[in-house]
């Protein structure tokens, strides 16, 4: 698959005339729409064809929509797939608590807005796309691999039969072949071997103690067994051992030997091939690495969205439709080029243009951008695009970009790991200060980590808005002391939880359903050190927690808290096999997850305390 494949959506509705106003609204978007009028006829579409998204009809006759999707749920194919539900009857929070019960990831009330229902789909197809471009790849990079093993595995056994398999061996650089008698307690190297060693061909006459060295000693003592364990009828083995060099490098091998007989029947010489397939191994991990980098940010993105779909306020339904998907845009934008970087980093300068492109019209550049090309690492890029966009929209709606006149000027420089940006509007309507925060400044404070010194200054000058950001570019590896986090119980007082999140809309959105639950949020903290220093300082009674933090780990906070028997929970884009043995009791939850998921595995945490009582978990 490519970036123009088309993928299929599944439209699932008895009535012909609803199909035939999906495929209206849908037409635009360029996929394969494939419509069934009943749970039987998507059922068998199902089976025979790979469907990106599926839109179902609640009501329908013989099975309603709710039965049909955990029917597909059941399925191991379809486990994955993005299932949205519409419906005109059923339409109260309880039938929308059903329907993501069932396994829905959205559901859409009739009348359906074209351009929402639009935005919804276009998200999750284009996700499906790039997660199979993805799998394609894997899959050949699998390909070659087995390809390359057969072949080394076929050289290994025509090594053994004959010598000249043994000059073979030596020519190939990463092989190696070896004779052990079992009478003289002596082993026989050529020069390959003593390569894979790691020694000068020759250097040392190669002892019994000397050979043992160079494995790990449960690899040796495996090594042994089988070599024991050989019989007349069955002289041959292979196995997968770790050698250790003496610069202390490990080397994965596999080892091809088969042990020849005397006349009773005992085994007295073994003669071997060892082949070097470090590489291998290592293209193995990269695969299962790779594998569950897409799924976590497969699921930190759709994270992300819901979101930016829930936190969201607009007085028009059309004003909800343009901030949804002007903010979708922008972090499509960001992780496009971070994909084309292979998620190095994105430049700025490029972020910027994205942005400001439509207000370069009629020749006219209200927008004006100066500053050098910096490359910001994949754990900025989203923020500053967000902040750029934020900026703009607002500019668009109330400041410079409102009337004609108007214009704006960013500028950006880079100095000791610090970004600075400076956005000045000039020519718009007077401004005043709000009184109170817009989602837009909520987002930017959000991607600030203050620990690092990040900052964000607002001066509502008569003129125009002038917005002076810093933002820290470059890691920063501080030793953290888990020492000072004590706990505190919740009787008599406020419930005080911590939140940990590197995401800022995801942190904000999480912090808004624990408000909703009655709880205090400290935080949320971006950063291991942030939350360590917030949960040294603040009365913490329960924590949320995120496992990767950009690229630092979360678990010696987690291991302080659970020392301290104060409970929390995981809330991760990763699989529950991310998280430390240590935390086997600790619940996890996979990003996205559903509001009332998140209510009711926290309140079941502070109720599991000592002298806790359990926790009302609000409608």
């Amino acid at each position: 698959m490519n970036a123009n494949s088309k993928i299929n959506v599944l439209l699932v509705d008895d009535q012909p005339g609803k199909l035939l106003s999906y495929e209206v609204m849908l037409g635009e978007l360029g996929e394969n729409l494939i419509k069934t009028g009943s749970a039987k006829e998507a059922l068998e579409v199902l089976l025979k064809t790979d469907v990106a998204v599926i839109l179902i009809d609640v009501c329908m006759p013989e099975l309603d929509g709710f039965e049909l999707a955990r029917m597909i749920r059941d399925h191991p194919r379809f486990q994955q797939t993005a299932i949205i539900f519409i419906s005109a009857i059923n339409i109260s929070e309880a039938d929308s608590l059903r329907g993501y019960d069932a396994g829905a990831v959205d559901y859409v009330p009739v009348p359906v807005v074209p351009e929402i229902l639009r935005a919804k789909v276009r998200i999750f197809a284009d996700l499906y796309r790039k997660t199979r471009m993805l799998e394609d790849l894997n899959r050949e990079l699998e390909t070659r691999v087995v390809e390359r093993t057969a072949a080394l595995e076929a050289v290994a056994a025509r090594l053994i039969q004959t010598e000249q398999g043994r000059s073979l061996a030596l020519a190939a650089g990463n092989m190696g072949s070896w004779d052990y008698n079992f009478q003289y307690d002596s082993w026989t190297i050529d020069e390959g071997q003593y390569r894979i060693f790691g020694l000068a061909p020759g250097a040392t006459v190669p002892s019994d103690a000397l050979v043992r060295s160079f494995f790990q000693p449960e690899d040796w003592e495996r090594l042994i067994a089988t070599l024991k364990a050989a019989t007349r009828s069955d002289p041959t083995f292979q196995a997968e051992l770790r050698i250790i060099r003496p610069t202390g490098e490990v080397r994965w091998c596999m080892v091809v030997a088969a042990a020849t007989f005397d006349g009773t029947g005992n085994a007295h010489r073994v003669s071997g091939v060892t082949i070097d397939i470090t590489e291998r191994k290592e293209a193995e991990r990269k695969q299962t690495l790779l594998a569950r980098e897409v799924d976590h940010r497969a699921r930190n993105a759709l994270a992300v969205v819901q979101s930016i779909v829930r936190l969201g306020r607009a007085s028009t339904v059309d004003e909800y439709v343009l901030g949804v998907e002007g903010r979708v845009r922008a972090l499509a934008l960001s992780h496009e080029l971070l994909s084309q970087s292979r998620w190095q980093g994105a430049d700025i300068a490029r972020l910027v243009a994205e942005e400001f492109a439509p207000y370069q019209t009629g020749g006219v550049a209200r927008a004006v951008a100066e500053g050098p090309s910096i490359i910001l690492p994949a754990d900025k890029a989203q923020s500053v695009a967000l902040v750029i966009h934020e900026l703009a929209t607002n500019a668009a709606k109330y400041g410079a970009l409102s009337v004609a006149p108007g214009t704006i000027h960013l500028t950006w420089s880079l100095n000791d790991g610090q970004l600075k940006m400076v956005w000045t509007e000039k020519g718009g309507p007077s401004v005043a200060a709000p009184a109170t925060k817009g989602f837009g400044t909520r987002i930017i404070e959000a991607s600030l980590n203050k620990q690092k010194g990040d900052t964000a200054a607002f001066e509502w000058r008569h003129e125009g808005l002038q917005c002076r950001i810093e933002l820290s570019v470059v890691a920063h590896h501080e030793e953290i002391s888990t020492q000072d986090i004590a706990a505190h119980p919740t009787e008599g007082k406020q419930v005080h939880i911590l939140v940990v999140e590197d995401e800022a809309l995801v942190g904000m959105l999480t912090s808004e359903i624990v408000n909703q639950m009655g709880y205090a949020v400290v935080g949320p903290c971006v950063g291991l050190k942030e939350a360590m220093k917030a949960a040294s300082e603040n009365s913490i009674d329960g924590a949320i927690l995120d496992v990767n933090l950009g690229g630092e780990m979360v678990f010696p906070l987690a291991r302080a808290l659970k020392a301290r028997a104060i409970p929390f929970i995981f809330l991760t884009g990763y699989e529950r096999a991310i998280v430390d043995g240590d935390f086997a009791g600790i619940p996890v939850l996979q990003k996205p997850t559903p509001a009332d998921d998140l209510k009711n595995a926290l309140s079941l945490a502070l109720s599991s305390r000592p002298g806790n009582k359990p926790v009302q978990v609000p409608a």
